[in-house]
């Protein structure tokens, strides 16, 4: 079992003032595989003076300083890719090959995306032609709170620290205590990497400690949170105290619409998406609304495939889905199957239980739920597990009217050869992404959505940008320049 209890604070590996076990449970055992420390407000007051400390020196280092910071955090990660992918795999159910060849390398993806986007930037420019000596100034807001989820941990951490840094802002970071292995390695990479004492500080803690506490910290000037709508509502009440900027990237309830003219490969790819990560990605497509003269066979389909997926451990080599991270949410999520059952969707694969040939983890049989109804709890609730909801639609309004029903607004999907509707469809659903025919987004593309989804952008130069004020100047010198 691993035992990692120290804290990563101005550029040392440190002790807890209080120290609380926490055990970090294997979800395809239920057995401990490492324990940490929680944290205390006391923790995160020492982390937020490092990060405060250090702010000046860092917001006037030069870009491409802190260009060179971010490169040897990158080459850290290359040199130990593997310890990675194991991390990640332990801790929150991710089968091997899936956390080698996505859940991992989000790191160098994003980070090799941040590096292009930082490049382009304009750090002092002209407000126009009409005001010769006004400028924009883009400067970093201070020192931010970042508190990321366990579903896809290298995902969010890259996608908040490195930004964070390239934009000359000092962080703290408080991962979540159900999956912490693998931040703890990136806390080893950044200091390998020789990045300045306070620039970035690591607390381990839960939402209430924490996470309350960098939220409402007078010293912190930005959250950027990723989680649960409910955790959302909760930190943006608590950061509106002291006026802080709050982004959020939180839930969703994605709509694919899959018409008659579809690809054969559309309904597949539908399923399979859901599944994938166990169904634990806000991005799911777990509402599949299937036009009515292909609704029957595709329910067939649909059906087929999820009965063909493979459960297991997440240590054993192959494609197959793995546990989702602990009790608590597997019984939830078979509560939702549950509550599908009793309001009278069709089950058609999967249903309640462990899968018959595991008596032991966190395991959820891939379930498929046909002839859901709009109002169904199924089709109105997160599940954050691997369970489909089919829905009927007989008109290209209708399916937007579906669609667009619901409080989240993260990711909907389109499945159409028609490149007219395609269009339509892509400005008429009410989301922060809209991908089709399985093309995902292209490298710097945003990430993030509208309403209960929160409304932050991630990737690219808006992600920097997020960590960045605009300042207005006038009487600007251009002849000193």
């Amino acid at each position: 079992m691993i035992e990692k209890r120290d804290f990563y604070i101005d550029g040392a590996w440190v002790a807890p003032l209080a120290p609380r076990d926490c055990p970090v449970i294997d979800p395809s055992t239920e057995d401990a595989c490492a324990v940490i420390s929680l944290g205390s407000a006391a923790d995160c007051d020492r982390a937020v003076a490092a990060a405060k400390a250090a702010f000046p020196a860092w917001a006037a280092t030069a870009p491409e300083v802190r260009r060179a910071y971010v490169v040897k955090i990158l080459e850290q990660y290359e040199a130990r890719t593997e310890e990675m992918a194991k991390a990640i795999s332990l801790e929150m159910g991710a089968p091997i090959k899936l956390a080698r060849e996505s859940q991992a390398p989000c790191l160098p993806w994003h980070l090799k995306n941040f590096l292009t986007a930082f490049d382009a930037i304009e750090w002092v420019r002209p407000l126009g032609p009409h005001a010769p000596n006004d400028r924009i100034a883009l400067e970093p807001i201070g020192v931010v709170g970042l508190i990321t989820p366990w579903n896809w941990p290298m995902n969010q951490v890259t996608l908040k620290v490195i930004p964070a840094l390239l934009a000359g802002c000092t962080c703290v970071l408080k991962p979540s205590e159900e999956a912490p292995l693998s931040s703890m390695l990136f806390a080893e990479f950044v200091h390998d990497a020789g990045v300045p004492p306070g620039v970035f500080n690591l607390v381990n803690g839960d939402g209430l400690g924490v996470g309350t506490r960098l939220s409402e910290h007078p010293d912190v000037e930005m959250i950027s949170f990723t989680g649960s709508t409910r955790a959302g509502r909760a930190i943006s009440r608590t950061a509106a105290e002291t006026l802080k900027r709050v982004t959020l990237e939180l839930g969703g309830k994605g709509a694919n619409l899959i018409f008659a003219d579809a690809d054969e490969k559309a309904v597949e790819r539908g399923v399979r998406h859901m599944m994938n990560n166990s169904g634990q990605s806000c991005n799911a497509p777990s509402r599949m609304l299937v036009e009515r003269s292909i609704y029957d066979a595709t329910v067939e389909k649909a059906a087929a495939i999820a009965q063909g997926i493979e459960v297991g451990p997440a240590s054993k080599e192959g494609r197959h889905i793995g546990p989702v991270v602990n009790k608590r949410q597997w019984d939830q999520i078979q509560g939702y199957i549950q509550k599908g059952i009793d309001e009278g969707a069709r089950l058609v694969a999967g249903g309640l239980g462990l899968p018959e040939h595991l008596n032991r983890g966190f395991y959820v049989k891939p379930t498929v739920f046909a002839d859901v109804k709009p109002g169904m709890t199924i089709e109105r609730e997160e599940i954050f597990g691997p369970v489909l909801s089919i829905i009927p639609f007989d008109t290209e309004e209708e399916a937007v009217r579906i669609a667009n029903d619901t409080p989240y607004g993260l990711t909907n999907y389109v499945q159409s050869t028609d490149g007219a509707r395609r269009n339509r469809l892509a400005r008429q659903l009410r989301s922060g992404m809209v991908e089709m025919n399985g093309k995902s987004r292209a490298a710097g593309s945003p990430f993030g959505g509208i309403k209960a989804s929160g409304r932050a952008r991630e990737g690219g130069h808006w992600g920097i940008e997020e960590f960045l004020e605009a300042k207005a100047i006038s009487g600007w010198d251009s002849a000193a320049e």
